[in-house]
């Protein structure tokens, strides 16, 4: 009786191997995703060049230089001032980024999923996630940028908007990191009903237009670093960069016998290049 005694506690305490093979284990037949990034879509961009318009490796822009072009009060007699605008151009060169994926048969064969496939769709995503860090990068490059304080204010962003709009450029879009999201949260003029107008903020956690700006928010994982969470930019879409793309996101498959193995190779080649610094205003907190 007791050896009896002792095989079933073993059975019902038993550790590793034993004990586990007691459970009944069901599998979950599907993948559980990562979640999608806030991500900056074309639409900001104020132009796209596809590759019908890049016959060469890069494209030439022409610009003309803001006020080159002035009227001169002329005296009685005296010559005429000779004057024209005057005109730069910007290259922009696409570059190329991709990865490349390699499968075993065997996986592919044991596999739960088509793990090919989804690593080719990832890819699409990470180059998705890619051009809104060039985007942002560019961004940066405005003409001013403003140092705020540990908090994002309403002083903050209408000081931005003055910046975009002394240069003749009207402001369309705040461009926000998670930070400075969260402090707008915190500002009772876009929380209280009666101030705002709505209950947006209340019921969503998101005010999609202030003082007429569309408010738009990036993923912080699909910046160039952490820091950015801390950044806003105010801009206006209709001049601030171009996007060129020569080559569209690209999928190519192939096999490789030697290492029975199939692959495939995600690749793309795209820029963005910001256009009118002037209509581009940066504010970073601390």
């Amino acid at each position: 009786m007791a050896e009896l005694q002792h095989i079933q506690e073993l059975l019902q305490t038993g550790i590793a191997t034993e004990g586990s093979l007691l459970i009944v284990k069901k599998i979950h037949d599907k993948l559980v995703d990562e979640v999608e990034k806030r991500l900056i879509p074309r639409s900001e961009a104020a132009l796209i060049i596809g590759p019908s318009g890049i016959p060469g490796s890069s494209v030439d822009v022409d610009r003309v230089i803001p006020n080159s072009f002035k009227v001169r009060q002329i005296a009685e007699g005296a010559d005429i001032v000779l004057d024209n605008e005057s005109y730069n151009t910007v290259n922009i060169k696409p570059l190329k980024y991709g990865l490349g994926i390699r499968i075993t048969r065997e996986m592919l064969e044991d596999g739960k999923w088509n793990l090919l496939e989804k690593n080719i769709s990832a890819a699409a995503k990470r180059l998705a996630e890619k051009e809104t860090e060039l985007v942002i990068t560019q961004l940066d490059s405005a003409a001013t940028t403003n140092t705020g304080g540990a908090a994002y204010t309403i002083s903050d962003l209408t000081t931005q908007m003055q910046d975009v709009e002394d240069e003749d450029y009207t402001p369309t879009t705040l461009l926000i990191g998670n930070e400075v999201l969260n402090d707008l949260r915190n500002i009772d003029t876009f929380t209280e009903a009666d101030k705002l107008g709505s209950r947006e903020m209340l019921e969503t956690g998101f005010v999609g237009t202030i003082y007429g700006l569309n408010v738009m928010r990036f993923s912080t994982n699909a910046a160039p670093s952490t820091t950015y969470a801390k950044y806003a930019y105010v801009y206006d879409k209709r001049e601030a960069y171009y996007i060129v793309e020569k080559r569209p996101v690209t999928v190519e498959r192939f096999m490789l016998p030697s290492n029975d193995m199939s692959a495939a190779t995600v690749t793309q080649r795209i820029a963005v290049k910001i256009i009118r610094t002037a209509s581009v205003s940066k504010t970073t907190t601390t």
